[in-house]
């Protein structure tokens, strides 16, 4: 007979309740704090749900009126060191941490407001009805509004999006030596995606202080909390990660409160990571000032009853019963607050002209210049402004043939050592002798404590990077053992990463370096070996790097780690073991950005091509004794892309073959070819040719994968057609 021990869990889970004695306790003037911020974010909502009901919000209006006890009673148990994002539903987690920071006393019930709390309440307006004096310039929105130095990190519009950033917020707050600690906003619709549930486990194996706040508010859209899930106490997630938990009503802002006093006390202690898990209600629908019930998914009888516990309501009481404030205090606020909205909203309305009594419109000098549409999708490099760029003609340092992986490594080494802000990260690179091709040779033996090897979780790792580098204070490096994987991480990659400088306004710095290598040829299958420059190519914000010598995977590194803005480096497996060019002992100098290296010199035709199939270009090119320009591109983005050296080779040779080993759906050369023929087309005498692999995607048999991918035989083929052409 098989016997059955009892498992208990290693984390705590405590429900939180106020009682009469904390009421009685609790300071008056965060009573009144409380008070004043819960109101003026009612009073903000209503506005906005005014404006949004008078076609003046382009866009959502995702209204937070009902959920105010939550983002108040959690944010007054933090400071202005403290960061916060959120989710889509944000308004009034962004409003209580910036009321804060700009009053960290509190804001007076009984006094007029003053001009730091109307400029808060009018940028954020601003913001929603995107417009040019909004936190991010309008660009934001409803549902992405940031203010950095309160500690607002930014909300988000991807589900769960956020949760992995504001790990890498909270990395570089302990590694920094400091105690603060980082929040994030989420809800029950958030808490089974997979970003939240890999950062759960990264924040806890790493013992980040990171609180994941869930505003349980019982619905996802139209969807309920039982049926998304088994276990509808979501904070019940973080037994299996062995994260302490709290469990609260977030209709009592007191109990908020209590609640996340103690989860700070426990992330600033040391102790890891922390849920507070509160129960909360929105009054409306998803979207807009109709309530729930109005769209069939739920009763009226359900809302009234959380209206009649509603969380400005219950503490108006209590400071009524303390003698605090009294009824009439209470309601000039709520009259100054309504007041206060309406001049701020006359400030950025004017009458329609010929409209209807009472139809407004923005006044037209508040919207953003339309020139501003791609400003900031990238930054302006001028932080490499001081730095002194050497291509390999001025070289000067001594040079030997090495292999390829071991420069890797070596520029590696050497930026960790002269920069304690580089941090490097990815599965196994601390183990195996310098991780799976010995990359990362050295590091964790140097630098134990900025070499992280991860879980098997990119997504998480991925977006922890991307908050560090938002964070500002470390310089991440991501490795992507396979390119494949970024199909995996893509949210961070696309949605968070690259798009967060332009979303927030266009000044965010964001010096995020992923290595991401290729191991096409190698035997590794269809789901390891992609090319994925064609991919980022396409999205906004990335710059690409695909170095094809040792020297210039030294020289560019170190000019994407000086750079500000997300650089992938692309590094072919097949040129690991491959002998070339390389510096002695002076690892530190800097390739410039957007220069081409042109490899051979002809008048027949211009070859342009990247990475190992730079190599496969020259054999042909030598073995067919072909009349060829090889343009070898080393900067892939359409930012930096070397447009003076394809120009000029084209107007020479009127004949253009784009030569890549991968896939044809993801190919880089596409939207190349495209390009060239819209620049250059008076000086082509052909159509832009392309060498591509096939459709299909390599196989592990060798026969298969070498069918699938483009060499050396493949081009010499090509360059024989379009010069008897």
């Amino acid at each position: 007979m098989s016997t059955h021990t009892p498992l208990h869990p290693a984390a705590p889970w405590v429900e939180v309740h106020s009682t009469q004695e904390d009421w009685d306790a609790a300071d008056p003037n965060l009573l009144k704090a409380m008070l004043t911020q819960m109101i003026l974010i009612r009073g903000f909502e209503e506005y906005v749900l005014d404006l949004a009901g008078q076609g003046l919000i382009h866009g959502p209006a995702h209204s937070s009126i009902g959920q105010e006890g939550g983002a108040v009673g959690s944010v007054l148990a933090l400071t202005s060191a403290d960061s916060v994002n959120g989710s889509h539903r944000g308004h009034h987690q962004f409003l209580a941490k910036a009321l804060h920071h700009v009053a960290p006393t509190g804001v007076d019930p009984t006094e007029e407001f003053a001009d730091d709390i109307r400029t808060v309440m009018m940028r954020s307006l601003a913001e929603i009805c995107g417009l040019s004096r909004g936190f991010c310039r309008g660009r934001g929105g409803s549902m992405h509004l940031q203010w950095r130095e309160a500690g607002a990190i930014g909300t988000n519009a991807i589900v769960g999006g956020g949760v992995p950033l504001a790990a890498g917020y909270a990395w570089a707050n302990r590694h920094s030596g400091g105690d603060a600690v980082a929040v994030t906003y989420f809800g029950d619709g958030a808490i089974n995606i997979g970003s939240t549930l890999e950062t759960m486990n990264l924040a806890s194996a790493w013992k980040l202080p990171l609180c994941f706040f869930i505003e349980n508010n019982r619905y996802a859209v139209s969807t309920n909390v039982e049926e998304s899930t088994g276990e509808p106490r979501l904070s019940a997630r973080g037994l299996g990660f062995n994260i302490a938990s709290w469990k609260v009503d977030g209709m009592d802002v007191l109990a908020t409160y209590l609640a996340t006093q103690e989860a700070c006390a426990h992330m600033r202690a040391g102790n890891g990571p922390a849920i507070v898990e509160v129960d909360v209600y929105r009054y409306f629908h998803q979207n807009g000032a109709f309530p729930g019930s109005a769209f069939g998914y739920r009763g009226k009888a359900e809302e009234k009853a959380y209206r009649d516990r509603d969380p400005i309501k219950q503490l108006s009481g209590q400071l009524e019963r303390r003698e605090i404030l009294d009824s009439g205090v209470i309601e000039k606020l709520v009259d100054r607050t309504k007041t206060m909205m309406a001049e701020l909203g006359d400030e950025l309305l004017e009458p329609v002209p010929g409209g209807k009594p009472g139809a407004r419109r923005i006044k037209s000098n508040e919207w953003p210049d339309p020139d501003f549409v791609d400003v900031g999708v990238r930054g302006d490099l001028s932080e490499l402004g001081e730095v002194t760029f050497v291509d390999r003609d001025g070289f000067s340092g001594a040079t030997t043939e090495s292999k390829f992986v071991e420069s890797i490594a070596a520029v590696l080494n050497r930026r960790m050592e002269t920069d304690p802000t580089v941090v490097i990260m990815g599965e196994d690179i601390h183990r195996l002798n310098g991780g799976t091709n010995g990359a990362t040779r050295g590091l964790s033996d140097r630098f134990p404590d900025r070499t992280l090897g991860t879980p098997i979780s990119e997504n998480a790792f991925t977006g922890l990077g991307g908050g560090m580098a938002l964070d500002g204070r470390y310089k991440p490096i991501v490795e992507f053992m396979y390119a494949d994987f970024m199909w995996v991480a893509a949210d961070q990659l696309f949605n968070q990463i690259g798009k967060a400088r332009h979303m927030f306004g266009g000044d965010n710095d964001v010096p995020f370096v992923l290595r991401s290598k290729i191991a096409m040829g190698t035997g590794y299958g269809s789901q390891h070996s992609m090319d994925p420059a064609g991919v980022f190519a396409t999205q906004p914000g990335w710059r690409i790097v695909a170095p094809s010598t040792a020297f210039d995977y030294v020289g560019l590194m170190n000019t994407a780690l000086a750079c500000n803005d997300p650089v992938v480096v692309l590094e072919h497996v097949g040129l690991y073991n491959s002998i070339s060019d390389a510096p002695v002992d002076d690892f530190d100098f800097h390739l410039p950005v957007g220069k081409a290296a042109l490899r051979r010199t002809g008048s027949a035709v211009t070859v342009i091509s990247y990475l190992a199939m730079t190599n496969y270009c020259l054999q042909a090119i030598d073995e067919g004794n072909h009349d060829a320009d090889l343009i070898d591109l080393r900067w892939l983005d359409r930012e930096s892309l070397d447009w003076d050296t394809i120009g000029e080779s084209v107007r020479k040779t009127n004949r253009v073959v784009i030569a890549e080993q991968g896939a044809i759906g993801t190919s880089y050369g596409g939207w190349l070819a495209d390009e060239i023929q819209r620049r250059l087309f008076d000086w082509l005498d052909h159509p832009v040719e392309r060498v591509t692999g096939g459709e299909a995607s390599p196989s592990i048999s060798k026969v298969l994968e070498r069918a699938a991918i483009a060499q050396s035989e493949e081009i010499a083929a090509e360059l024989v057609r379009i010069t008897e052409a």
